[in-house]
């Protein structure tokens, strides 16, 4: 996922902030977005999908998004309102597990460093998994070698 800020608003000591999004998956979908952040939560003023997403997966789309545009802002995203309305539904289909997941984890995260975005946030995108959930995974695919070992901090 790519977020970029696009202008923000301040009036009556409350701040609105409107970014573009980029998810961009592996199959070759993508989705662009425009949405706007305030201290409510996440607003969608344009969607741009291709190819089209479903009503369920534009349903979830601001809850998805929503933690990666709080933590580009510096804030903390408030109470998931939408999250438990979204129930079990999933923008993609389930991550393959085992050997072909962590494989699969491991293209994902390198795509990410050569295009230049964070390879977190891509990991996240593509596997619908939280922040917590998508290091472990990574971490696993660097486990099994198909990423290379973190350096020493010192």
């Amino acid at each position: 996922m790519s977020v970029w800020p696009a202008w923000e608003v301040r009036e009556d000591g409350g701040a609105m902030a409107w970014f573009h999004v980029r998810l961009a998956f592996a199959d070759g979908a993508r989705v662009d977005t425009l949405a706007v952040v305030t201290e409510d939560g996440v607003s969608l003023e344009d969607v741009r999908a291709q190819p089209a997403l479903s009503l369920d997966d534009l349903g979830v789309l601001a809850d998805w998004i929503e933690g990666p545009l709080f933590e580009a802002c510096g804030r903390e995203p408030g109470a998931e309102v939408g999250a438990e309305a979204a129930g079990s539904r999933r923008a993609r289909p389930a991550w393959p597990r085992g050997m072909e997941g962590r494989w699969l984890i491991a293209q994902e995260y390198r795509a990410a460093q050569e295009d230049g975005v964070d390879p977190v946030l891509a990991v996240m995108c593509a596997t619908g998994h939280s922040r917590r959930k998508s290091l472990r995974l990574i971490s696993q695919a660097r486990d099994a070698g198909f990423l290379t070992p973190r350096h020493a901090r010192r």
